[in-house]
């Protein structure tokens, strides 16, 4: 049965083929030209970033006791961590 489904919708898909305007316009060499330059232009773009997002570092200095906001008694609310610092979410 699914050769029939198949075959059917081949015998739709063929007459609309034909329909083709032979004089439509068609992007063409140019628009290949200007498709691959802005895929080349893409992939440089992701290199560079990855190269430049591999220089970043994410790890943070600890902070000496005794200095900033901990030191003066600020920043002791709920959620605030070692240092006066929020504490990220657990769980």
């Amino acid at each position: 049965m699914p050769d029939m489904s198949a075959s059917l919708a081949l015998t739709h898909l063929v007459p609309l083929a034909k329909e083709v305007d032979e004089n439509k316009v068609t992007p063409g060499v140019l628009g290949f030209i200007v498709f691959a330059a802005l895929a080349l232009a893409v992939w440089g773009l992701m290199k560079s970033m990855n190269r430049h997002m591999g220089k970043v570092t994410f790890e943070e200095a600890p902070e000496k006791p005794g200095k900033g906001a901990a030191a003066s008694g600020k920043g002791s609310g709920s959620g605030a961590g070692p240092g006066g610092k929020a504490s990220p979410a657990k769980g």
